[in-house]
């Protein structure tokens, strides 16, 4: 970003770009079930209590053009409560909905009890004043004798044993009070990364441009403690691999007590839980796994050619281990097996997993679809549509699409949608809505991969126009996650409150490994394409995943990486 319009409020009112719209979901929160800390407004994370602030005061604006709405702003909290303190201050884009907030601490009690634990004197503070802070970047590029307009950022100085969270930002160049942060004792905290690019700086004095990123934990997933506080990362000289400046909070809490319990997860989904939309056309559509067992499906062992029926519950599959290609499951071999294929939404339901995300402040609720076949995949180059004769299918298909909700309050914050070998995370003022404050999912046609809106979605280069084709619309085919579901798996629970059914155990292939040679069909598409086409196209065809070149049953949910770890993206 080169030549930025700055401005503050105090000194430019008539300068200010527009307020971005607080965002908010469709409908009211409902009252949830009483237990623990789930939706109680704060968070224990062992020696440091959290609150969650969204009320702020805007500092400086730097707008990315002339459009006032293309900018990014920076904030700091207001209406702390007292006893808590800020770590940092906050920052987003002027025209994206305002929905943001920031963790700010207090010290309690937990250490008296459980200090002793960490090897160190119980009486160590958990939250200190800055010693100095050091200014990181400023845009005043000496061109003239005032400041009006100008940001100026700072990093907190911390004393030894610990850490800051978070930067500050200021119109005048005076340092800003040892008493407007705290830093954390570095125990407490967990190490951080640079996310998502937020903005890029050159001033006249600069030699490198000055970045800023949103920040999330490095460690992540349902056994990471890291806590995100909401504060960003800034610097002009830092790259990537490198160690943060600033760390982010380590849930000390066993407990989790901010998880939701049993009957407050099933609140939740009832509440939210979306509606998955089919495409019109689709012929491959889902089933419950106990319709597919029931309807003869079969487990295959290396080295014998004779399945074996599956029991409706799955209790006669191999459990545990890994994936070790000894066994696989099949579609039957019989005259059900085309009639399998296509699948029964009427059984169908989804296979709900929760996890706790960023060390408990967040709850993952993982929704997986079954299907008993995935179709084969339709080709786009330009304008064309080659509907392919095998690549892409293959027997049984696991997808999935997260919610993550925020504890603090039971608000849905953002839906991840799983796609092929990847994925995207997506606010929630960027989903749509069906009855009141569930999304909508769709579901593309034969590969089932999950999208937020209708379209035609290319995995290759949408640019060129030319990949595989997912394609999804809203039709009368679809499965209610909000009513047609199982919760198969909620580890942090306690006792026997959610019993994993035995098919989740298996660790195996959903399907037979079949070996085809696709590369003659694609190089036959190839040689039909204007010579101008066929390099690129080469190029994309061959960077697809392998799984498009061959016949190969996916492993279960359990076996994938996002069952423990977070969602790619």
């Amino acid at each position: 970003m080169f030549g930025c319009k700055c401005f503050h409020r105090k000194r430019i009112d008539n300068c200010l770009p527009s307020e971005p719209d607080s965002f908010s979901l469709p409908a009211p929160l409902p009252d949830w079930p009483s237990g623990q800390g789930f939706a109680s407004g704060r968070i224990n994370l062992g020696e440091i209590e959290v609150v969650r602030v969204s009320r702020f005061e805007l500092i400086w604006t730097c707008n990315l053009s002339q459009d006032k709405k293309t900018g990014v702003s920076f904030y700091k909290p207001v209406g702390v409560r007292d006893g808590f303190y800020s770590l940092g201050h906050f920052c987003q884009f002027n025209n994206k909905p305002f929905r943001g907030f920031l963790l700010v601490a207090r010290e309690v009690a937990f250490a008296e009890t459980q200090g002793a634990n960490f090897g160190r004197p119980v009486n160590s503070p958990a939250l200190q004043k800055p010693l100095d802070y050091t200014l990181i970047w400023s845009s005043y590029d000496g061109s003239e004798e005032n400041y009006d307009g100008c940001g100026f950022f700072w990093l907190p100085q911390p004393p030894r044993g610990y850490k800051p969270l978070g930067f500050l930002v200021t119109e005048k160049p005076e340092k800003p009070d040892a008493d407007e942060v705290r830093c954390v004792r570095e125990d407490l905290t967990d190490e951080c990364q640079a996310y998502r690019p937020i903005l890029t700086s050159y001033t006249k004095l600069s030699t490198f441009p000055f970045q800023v990123w949103s920040t999330r934990p490095c460690h992540r997933g349902m056994l990471g403690r890291g806590v995100s506080v909401g504060t960003f990362f800034c610097s002009n000289h830092w790259s990537c691999g490198e160690e943060l400046s600033i760390a982010c909070l380590r849930n000390t809490n066993p407990e989790l007590h901010s998880m939701p319990n049993l009957e407050q997860i099933h609140a939740l989904i009832n509440h939210y839980g979306p509606r998955v939309f089919f495409h019109p056309d689709e012929i491959y559509l889902p089933s419950s796994v106990s319709w597919f067992f029931k309807n003869g499906a079969l487990l295959y062992k290396a080295g014998n050619l004779t399945g074996e029926p599956i029991d409706i519950s799955g209790s006669n599959l191999p459990v545990g281990g890994t994936n070790d290609r000894a066994f696989w499951i099949d579609l039957p071999n019989d005259d059900r097996r085309d009639t399998v294929k296509l699948g029964n939404l009427e059984s169908a339901k989804l296979y709900v997993h929760v996890k706790p995300a960023h060390g408990g402040t967040f709850t993952d609720i993982a929704m997986w679809v079954f299907c008993p076949f995935n179709g084969p995949a339709t080709l786009k180059v330009g304008p064309v549509n080659v509907a392919l004769s095998k690549i892409g299918q293959h027997v049984c298909d696991w997808e999935h699409f997260t919610l993550r909700i925020c504890n603090f309050i039971g608000e849905l914050w953002s839906l991840y949608f799983s796609q092929h070998s990847g994925g995207e995370w997506v606010e929630a003022y960027d989903l749509e809505y069906i009855e009141e404050n569930k999304p909508i999912v769709y579901s593309s046609k034969s590969g089932h991969a999950s999208y937020p809106h209708p379209g035609t979605y290319i995995q290759g280069s949408a640019k060129l126009g030319i990949g595989i084709r997912n394609d999804a619309a809203r039709s009368n085919l679809y499965v209610d996650s909000s009513t047609n579901y199982e919760i198969v798996a909620a580890e942090y629970i306690q006792g026997n409150a959610c019993i994993e059914p035995s098919w989740l155990q298996y660790m195996r292939e959903w399907g037979p490994k079949i070996v085809y040679n696709s590369k003659n069909e694609l190089d036959r598409i190839i040689n039909f394409l204007p010579v101008r086409l066929r390099f690129s196209a080469h190029n994309i065809f061959y960077k697809l995943p392998l799984e498009l070149y061959g016949e190969e049953g996916p492993t279960g949910p359990k076996e994938k990486n996002n069952w423990v770890g977070d969602e790619r993206g």
